[in-house]
């Protein structure tokens, strides 16, 4: 496994393959990433804050506490990827796949994550203020705590989601589907409590 100790090596290696690369800590703001191979890298702590990654592939990278605020994922895949503390602010995911990620208070604050695939995410606590999430699926999401305050879920897919004391303060839930999601202390659009319950919509 390489190691890529600041921005100058990783760019004057010109390689598009970073499986398995070990770039911690590295500094790759504003970078033209797309479509790199990032496949189980460790980018623990990484600043791509401002990069594009468009159609990269960083299923199963380690990106905890990394930041990638502004930065453009657009269908990029980080299937089963780690972004547990993650700063991910105005950043882009639109069509992304996110099935399986690991996301724990990560701060999607006004991301884009229209049509994005976040099957079985792990949510818990994570910051999603006025982020966009139209369209989106979140079949099976777990997002216990999650921050969803004036967030867009219209048209996003909740079926079995798991959003016990969730906060949906203000949130647009037109056409959203949530077929036996799991609302138990859950703060409603309107600021209700959500009796403990399974909702079948």
């Amino acid at each position: 496994m390489r190691n890529y100790a600041d921005k100058q090596d990783f760019i004057l290696s010109q390689s598009r393959d970073f499986s398995g690369c070990d770039l911690s800590g590295i500094d790759l703001r504003a970078v033209d990433l797309s479509g790199v191979n990032f496949l189980g890298a460790d980018l623990r702590g990484a600043n791509l804050s401002g990069s594009i990654l468009t159609g990269a592939n960083l299923r199963e990278a380690n990106l905890i506490q990394a930041s990638l605020c502004e930065a453009n994922l657009i269908e990029a895949d980080l299937t089963q990827a780690n972004l547990c503390g993650a700063v991910l602010w105005r950043s882009q995911f639109s069509g992304s796949n996110l099935t399986d990620a690991s996301l724990c208070a990560a701060d999607f604050s006004e991301a884009d994550l229209s049509e994005a695939k976040l099957i079985e995410a792990k949510l818990i606590e994570a910051k999603l203020v006025r982020a966009n999430l139209a369209g989106a699926k979140l079949c099976g999401a777990i997002l216990l705590e999650a921050n969803l305050t004036d967030a867009n879920l219209i048209g996003a897919d909740l079926t079995w989601a798991n959003l016990t004391e969730a906060n949906l303060t203000e949130a647009k839930l037109w056409g959203t589907k949530m077929i036996y999601a799991k609302l138990l202390d859950t703060i409603m659009p309107d600021g209700t409590i959500q009796e403990p319950q399974i909702v079948f919509l």
